[in-house]
């Protein structure tokens, strides 16, 4: 009985940013629970490519190409897969992009690229899909935070600043949407070896200080985060709402 709170068969989950890395990860594990997978991201090729690899490990894979970060899209695209594919019951909310620029020095422009991706993404996409979720008394939303969500590194204010935003947000989702049957969640990965942070993980000497701050010692593998992702993405967490659960080594607790 236990297990079977975490069992995703019957269930579709929509993952944006998915192509690669994080994103890439958690869809192959909430395939792994049984859910049916939607792909997202702007680029076709990638997102054709990913979804052949995961369904030649048995997964059942749709692909959806659009711009998380253009409203307009975002809905007709939503609105159109729910409309002739079916509902959509879980969503992770992963697009994001990354910019290391002293903060003295950090182009207005790159800024507002920030807002756009790891923001406005969020509420665009959570905003048409939890439509379609009221309607039906029940959904997921997991919304990729980050271990800057709670901490700041020289470099990447404006990153820390939209990742504090996306645990806001989640609070508002969960506030707003739990009456509906709702459950909005964080996760907030620690230091992952993903195509995002390849140049911290190519610089040996912050490797070696980054072994040394995380009480675990190490780099994380990104599979470590998708029991966490079904977790909050079954009826396991059927009364978890508005939290944000940290899977980064013990960084956080630890000075």
């Amino acid at each position: 009985m236990s297990l079977s709170l975490f069992d995703l068969s019957g269930k579709r989950a929509l993952i944006t940013g998915s192509s690669q890395g994080i994103g890439y990860a958690l869809a192959r594990g909430l395939a792994a629970a049984g859910a049916e997978i939607v792909l997202n991201g702007r680029d076709a090729g990638k997102l054709d490519a990913a979804a052949q690899a995961l369904r030649e490990e048995g997964a059942v894979v749709t692909t959806l190409a659009f711009d998380a970060t253009d409203h307009d899209a975002v809905r007709a695209a939503v609105d159109g897969f729910e409309a002739t594919t079916g509902a959509i019951d879980i969503l992770v909310n992963n697009a994001g992009m990354q910019h290391r620029t002293p903060l003295e020095d950090f182009p207005a422009d790159a800024f507002e690229r920030l807002l756009q991706t790891n923001i406005a993404s969020v509420f665009h996409v959570g905003q048409a899909v939890a439509r379609h979720m009221i309607g039906r008394g029940a959904g997921k939303i997991v919304n990729i935070c980050s271990v800057q969500t709670a901490l700041a590194r020289p470099g990447i204010a404006p990153y820390t600043a939209t990742k504090g935003a996306v645990a806001n947000l989640t609070k508002g989702m969960a506030t707003d949407w739990a009456k509906h049957g709702l459950q909005c969640n964080g996760l907030a990965p620690g230091y992952f070896d993903t195509p995002l942070n390849k140049a911290l993980v190519e610089d040996m000497d912050f490797s070696a200080w980054l072994a040394k701050r995380t009480p675990a010692g190490r780099w994380g593998n990104v599979d470590e985060l998708v029991g966490t992702c079904i977790f909050l993405s079954s009826e396991a967490s059927s009364f978890v709402n508005g939290t944000v659960v940290y899977v980064d080594g013990g960084i956080t607790a630890s000075l």
